[in-house]
């Protein structure tokens, strides 16, 4: 029987990070993944490939606006599979470096399922039978899946979740997209910019609920302006298959509507891979919800065993598990562990354009009892946005009144995703509204918006 001093479970950004580490501390590492390549759901059904669609989407979107630019060209078309073949070399050519780095660190991969016998023993079924191996230490990092309705089902044909439809081979002229989070609206973006006529639907009273109010209220206002039906405090009652297509009743603001639609796009979430692996049998806790229990270095109820990315209670972000992979292998090699801090993570949102924020709302910084003091600034008055034909948007700095201290930063335009880099260091290092604007920044920069957001607060904005 093999032995190691760490199993991960799962190859995704938390589980294979967390291998890395492990191998450069000098333990001994076995990485098991279910599937045949190793990056788990992110590099292959989420992060990358909606990404590399989100940015073919936006070459489009440029180049039928090219003549704006005094360039002459051609009817521009879609070449649908040709965008996927771009989307998986990209992603095969991930998956392949994924590889070289467990052989550099010399972490052996083991395919297979991997389940607990008991709290330092796994079984792997692959294809060629089970194998029993043993660890001092497991870090469990199976990822999720998507979530579904009890009234909507997923047939991968009509009804696609996040999964199914990075899989379409063509484009389909009309489609509702339910759930306007991150990933609902990456995709309404994506096929509006693509031609097809989209509606997105919302539970909650604003599309990506989880951010500022006024960049929710700006993200609805530039999508209806690209074409994009946004129904909120909306939800779909009944769904019908029968036609060839999918005939949907949304009940929303005193009012039901009756929505036909070539697809149906499910995007309400995700939940946690844990059930099936035998957490149980090993003694490790788990909420009602299905999620690990664990303490701030990532521990579970097991002293043995750790648990990172989307099976814990924590943002489903890939930068999220990677930074957990992390602090559970130093904790086990007994090395300096630095708990998270959850409130200084970016998230970041990338249809078009762009949302990104870190920290505190301004709702929330009042809630939690704060005098605020708020700036603002639009990329219209922006030199390099308009230099980019991209001017949508602003920049909202939130801030604490007396002191001036960042409690947040949010911004919906140009590559905000980009952007707000400067926000979480600068929240990171406790600055202040005054350190930001004292910093000089680079002209003609999209930058300059936060360096003018910052004048704001205070306001003494200089080109408003």
């Amino acid at each position: 029987m093999k032995e190691f001093d760490v199993i991960v479970i799962g190859s995704g950004p938390g589980g294979y990070v967390a291998a890395v580490r492990a191998g450069m501390l000098g333990l001994k590492t076995a990485l098991v993944e279910k599937d045949p390549f190793l990056g788990g759901t992110c590099l292959h059904r989420g992060c990358i490939p909606t990404k590399a669609l989100l940015h073919t989407a936006y070459l489009y979107d440029e180049f039928k606006h090219a003549s704006d630019h005094g360039l002459k060209t051609g009817p521009v078309t879609v070449d649908f599979p040709k965008v996927h073949s771009r989307k998986t070399a990209i992603v095969n050519k991930l998956a392949k470096g994924i590889e070289y780095l467990m052989k550099k660190r010399k972490i052996e991969v083991l395919t297979g399922t991997g389940s607990l016998i008991d709290p330092t023993t796994v079984r792997i079924k692959g294809k060629d039978g089970d194998e029993i191996i043993k660890g001092r230490h497991l870090i469990i990092a199976t990822g999720s899946t998507p979530a579904d309705l009890p009234h909507i089902q997923v047939d991968q044909k009509t009804v696609l979740d996040s999964d199914g439809i990075l899989t379409l081979q063509t484009i389909p002229k009309s489609m509702v997209v339910v759930g306007a989070g991150a990933v609902g609206v990456e995709f309404a973006s994506i096929f509006n910019s693509f031609g097809s006529d989209v509606t997105v639907v919302e539970l909650l009273p604003r599309a990506v609920p989880l951010e500022d109010e006024e960049i929710s209220a700006a993200l609805e206002k530039i999508f209806a302006k690209r074409g994009i039906k946004a129904m909120t405090s909306s939800q779909v009652r009944t769904l019908d298959l029968s036609g060839g297509g999918a005939k949907l009743a949304v009940e929303g603001k005193g009012k039901t509507t009756e929505l036909l639609v070539e697809k149906v796009l499910l995007s309400v979430g995700r939940r946690p891979l844990t059930r099936g692996i035998g957490l149980e049998a090993a003694g490790v806790s788990l909420d009602g919800k299905g999620y690990v229990v664990v303490n701030e270095f990532m521990q579970t109820s097991v002293a043995s065993i750790y648990a990172i990315g989307d099976v814990v209670r924590t943002p489903w972000l890939a930068h999220v598990a990677s930074a957990e992979g992390i602090l559970a292998v130093d904790h086990i090699g007994g090395k300096p562990a630095h708990p998270i801090d959850y409130k200084k993570i970016p998230a970041c949102t990338y249809c078009r354009p762009e949302v990104a924020s870190v920290g505190l709302t301004e709702k929330a910084a009042r809630e939690a009892g704060y005098e605020v003091a708020v700036g603002r600034f639009p990329f219209s008055a922006i030199g390099k946005a308009m230099i980019l034909g991209e001017t949508d948007g602003f920049v909202k700095i939130v801030s604490e009144a007396k002191y001036g201290e960042v409690l947040g930063v949010h911004i919906i335009g140009p590559k905000a995703t980009e952007l707000i880099a400067e926000a979480c260091m600068g929240l990171r290092l406790e600055t202040t509204v005054e350190e930001i604007f004292r910093t000089v920044h680079a002209h003609p920069t999209l930058s300059e918006a936060m360096l003018e957001a910052a004048h704001s607060v205070y306001g003494e904005a200089i080109h408003v």
